[in-house]
């Protein structure tokens, strides 16, 4: 099982929205993480032969996706950021006609929807209208469509954007068990969508990979380091001008403020462990200075 990916770019006009990335999913949760307009949408759509590259070939093993057309596609399970429905449809009649356009059998399709609204915990709501239906429920009975056929790639595209924390928690452990003998590919902007779920992590950034690894690898990976300083108030603006700031908090006497940095940025600074948002900030972020995001 690999779904192998080679030199893969994708032009449209004079923008390259994905610049010659490679690398290779086996097994396991893999998360794609960046900001709005790194590319991962695009990356994506090819990912799900709904765009065809520009140059390089994405294969299954050994066997490029657009020559297998509708073999691969049996094999995929894919949630894009906005999906369609019929907003009339009950839960149930929505996921029996994504079934028959994936081709199940309708004895096969009712008894996989029905353990599917059960494992998303939408089974007490099944003859309720989709357009009933609260954000967290739309993407939960969205993930049960991308299942129906127990796909061996699944492609989650910012699957809990819009949703709240409790919301994506229960988005992130449904991922997690879901994720057993099979690829699944998550992007997102969100760091702790990832954290935690996923093994390997591609940072991607105007269209190409900045990083691969675990999250400790990324981590590891930082050009700085994580400071904690307590500062007058006055000096805050001088800060943000000056240093990548990660957090601030009002404290008694001035504020305290979390600041990325090689060296110690004032007296009394005190290191910190870094987190993989600190990661993100490292390398996505800007110095209140810099408009146009360079770090």
């Amino acid at each position: 099982m690999e779904l192998k990916i080679t030199n893969l770019s994708m032009e449209f006009g004079s923008l390259k929205a994905v610049d010659s990335i490679s690398c290779s999913l086996t097994g396991g949760v893999y998360g794609l993480l960046g900001v709005n307009g790194a590319g991962k949408t695009t990356l994506m759509r090819m990912l799900t032969t709904l765009m065809r590259p520009s140059s390089g070939c994405i294969t299954w093993d050994g066997q490029d996706i657009f020559a297998l057309g509708s073999e691969y596609r049996k094999l995929l399970g894919y949630l894009p950021q906005e999906y369609g429905f019929y907003p009339e449809f009950s839960v149930m009649d929505y996921l029996l006609y994504i079934a028959s356009i994936k081709g199940l059998r309708p004895s096969v399709a009712r008894r996989r929807a029905g353990l599917l609204l059960k494992q998303v915990g939408l089974y007490g709501e099944r003859e309720r209208k989709m357009k009933t239906l609260s954000g967290g429920m739309k993407r939960r009975a969205g993930i049960a469509q991308a299942m129906l056929n127990d796909p061996r790639i699944l492609i989650l595209d910012e699957p809990t954007a819009g949703l709240d924390p409790s919301e994506r928690v229960r988005f992130r452990n449904l991922i997690s068990e879901m994720s057993e003998d099979r690829i699944v590919l998550l992007s997102t902007h969100i760091v702790s969508d990832i954290e935690y779920i996923a093994g390997n992590i591609f940072l991607m950034k105007n269209g190409s990979f900045l990083r691969t690894g675990s999250a400790q690898d990324i981590i590891a990976s930082m050009p700085q380091r994580v400071w904690r300083t307590v500062v007058p108030k006055s000096q805050i603006d001088s800060f943000l001008s000056t240093f990548q700031v990660c957090n601030i908090r009002t404290v008694p006497g001035g504020a305290e403020i979390r600041v990325l940095s090689a060296e110690p940025p004032a007296e009394g600074s005190v290191e910190q462990a870094a987190t993989l948002e600190d990661a993100f900030l490292c390398y996505f972020g800007q110095k209140g200075g810099s408009p146009d995001g360079a770090l």
